[in-house]
């Protein structure tokens, strides 16, 4: 089954070039089906770019995905036409009176910024505290990992000394191997990181009662998860394409910040080759199964019934 978007939207064209099945508004509206209705909350530069890659992995379910696009708020954006933000994306208060299926809130170059000095910060906020009671499911990237632990657990910023940059391998957590995000996964697998946010397994495990689901001996926590699958933690970048951290290598070159060369990334670590993509696969699937057992299955049918006190911890 496809996603539904706008028809114009830039991504509509890109992801009918790839063979992926997309399904414009003018078509939806004729179909008897009650889609999954999910908000991407956009905190990234690029835009296009990002809404682009993460439309990509929503649309390799057989499930029907509605997506909304959000910004956090009006300030313009150097990165992205003021026409395109106006045209696509909705203000929050357009949709504080709604309920949705899911919520998917990007990361964002904040990696060294602290949390009371990000201007949108208390606004962030709100629309988490909000998803609380109108969404079931929320999935939180990278940065927005980081503040979403800040705001369920009050768990400190924990920062790195040097950037985390390339493709780490990870592993399952054995004892958690059927938990329902993990369906599919092989007992390895490998998946880009991009930040200067530290996630300890070990610190995670002692302040929170999260499931750590996956780790990497370098990257540290990669999947985590409440115990009722309404919030669920990413540290990576499964969404990147292949020329994404290529991107950002370059970019911080100009900036004269002396970045490492991207781990595992360039055929024999060499930054003249063009990169490989080695964790198309595991993005795809791990963004199936939060939207089929984290959502799907854990949805109200009508959304206009959805209420936080039915969600219980599983057993």
């Amino acid at each position: 089954m496809p996603i539904k978007i706008p028809d114009q939207l830039p991504a509509t064209n890109i992801l009918r070039r790839e063979n992926i099945f997309v399904m414009t508004e003018t078509r939806a509206v004729s179909q008897n089906i009650r889609p999954l209705k999910v908000l991407l909350l956009n905190l990234m530069p690029k835009k296009i770019e990002t809404e682009t890659q993460f439309m990509r992995l929503l649309s390799n379910s057989p499930l029907q995905v509605d997506v909304e696009l959000l910004r956090i708020d009006n300030r313009p954006s150097k990165n992205t036409p003021t026409e395109h933000l106006d045209t696509f994306y909705r203000q929050f208060e357009a949709v504080r009176g709604r309920n949705f299926d899911g919520l998917i809130v990007t990361g964002a170059p904040l990696g060294l910024v602290q949390f009371e000095d990000v201007i949108y910060w208390e606004h962030l906020q709100d629309v988490m505290n909000w998803a609380h009671q109108h969404v079931t499911s929320t999935l939180y990237i990278c940065w927005a990992a980081q503040a979403g632990l800040k705001l369920l657990y009050d768990l400190p910023k924990k920062t790195r000394k040097e950037k985390l940059s390339g493709v780490y391998r990870h592993q399952v957590n054995r004892e958690l191997s059927k938990h329902p995000l993990l369906r599919g996964f092989d007992d390895s697998f490998l998946a880009p990181h991009s930040r200067y946010a530290d996630f300890s397994p070990h610190y995670l495990d002692e302040h929170t009662d999260l499931d750590i689901l996956a780790t990497s001996n370098e990257a540290g926590t990669y999947l985590a998860a409440t115990k009722d699958k309404r919030n669920v933690f990413v540290t990576g970048h499964p969404e990147y394409d292949a020329h994404t951290l290529h991107d950002e290598y370059h970019r911080d070159l100009e900036e004269g910040m002396e970045p490492v060369i991207p781990i595992n990334y360039y055929p024999d670590d060499d930054p003249s080759q063009p990169p490989y993509v080695s964790w198309r696969s595991h993005g795809h699937l791990l963004f199936a199964n939060w939207l089929n057992y984290c959502v799907y299955q854990q949805t109200p049918f009508d959304l206009d019934t959805f209420s936080a006190s039915n969600f219980t911890l599983d057993e």
